[in-house]
């Protein structure tokens, strides 16, 4: 949950891990660089159609300057543990795949409904627990949590914007925020959803 828009993030490695890495960064607008002598067809596409830079070569500690963030997609632990320290000596943070001694954070598991996520994280030490729970929550929380989301989000502002004393305001954003709320929203959600446009209605012929 790291604001990332327009800012270097770094990815050593050019396998099916670095691509799915890659996919979970593009989605907050950085700017990409890959080092790897070898990448996977969806990276060199990406790369053609200038959605990122590849360097197609080996990692140097150089690479690491000006990165605010850097995955270390590799499989092995001694070029992890280069990347790490280049990136404590750059002041720049490190995620070393299925390698928690060489991490300074650890991506979670999410849950993405619009703009409500959940996010689990076990601290590296069982990434199938949080895999599990992830598929667990995604039952609890349909899409519909989106759209009711943006009800909520269009009702604070309205709140907000009135005269009243803090305290009202308060009382207010906790009751469109509760679990009666929720129901209401699903009822005449449902409701509206059950009926039929008149449009729509077909007529038998005589």
């Amino acid at each position: 949950m790291v604001k990332l828009e327009g800012r270097k993030c770094l990815v050593v490695g050019g396998g099916r891990v670095a691509e799915e890495k890659i996919a979970g960064l593009l989605a907050h607008g950085p700017k990409i660089t890959v080092v790897s002598p070898r990448a996977v067809r969806g990276i060199q596409q990406q790369a053609r159609n200038r959605i990122l830079t590849w360097k197609k070569r080996r990692f140097s500690p150089m690479d690491v300057d000006g990165a605010f963030l850097v995955v270390a997609a590799t499989d092995s632990s001694r070029i992890n543990s280069t990347i790490f320290r280049a990136c404590r000596e750059n002041g720049a943070l490190c995620n070393a795949v299925d390698d928690p001694e060489n991490c300074d954070f650890f991506y979670p598991a999410i849950v993405r409904r619009g703009w409500l996520q959940i996010a689990i994280s076990t601290h590296g030490l069982s990434p199938a627990l949080a895999s599990r729970l992830r598929r667990e929550l995604e039952q609890q929380f349909g899409p519909e949590w989106a759209e009711w989301l943006q009800n909520v989000g269009t009702q604070r502002r309205e709140i907000l914007g009135k005269r009243m004393p803090k305290s009202q305001k308060r009382k207010q954003l906790m009751e469109i925020a509760a679990p009666a709320a929720f129901r209401e929203f699903m009822s005449k959600r449902r409701h509206d959803t059950s009926r039929t446009p008149a449009s729509r209605v077909t007529r038998s012929v005589r």
